[in-house]
């Protein structure tokens, strides 16, 4: 079956929720004291976007076929 748009909380009690959207998956943060400013960064695995207190990861097409990618991260 394939999903267009699947959400789950996070399991580490954060305010936020991980996202299947069309094959890509990540995570969405809304966080309470850290302010990251407004930047983009890009590492081996994840892209990371901060918006302020807002945070959202993008896996990266390379993980999506190694070992470490997400199985069954949100649907």
């Amino acid at each position: 079956m394939f999903v267009l748009f699947a959400t789950k909380p996070t399991q580490d009690g954060c305010e936020g929720f991980r996202y299947n959207f069309l094959g890509i998956k990540g995570i969405y943060r809304k966080r309470s004291v850290i302010n990251r400013g407004w930047t983009i960064e890009r590492g081996r695995c994840m892209t990371n976007i901060h918006l302020g207190k807002r945070s959202i990861y993008i896996e990266r097409k390379p993980n999506r076929t190694s070992v470490r990618k997400l199985h069954h991260f949100a649907g």
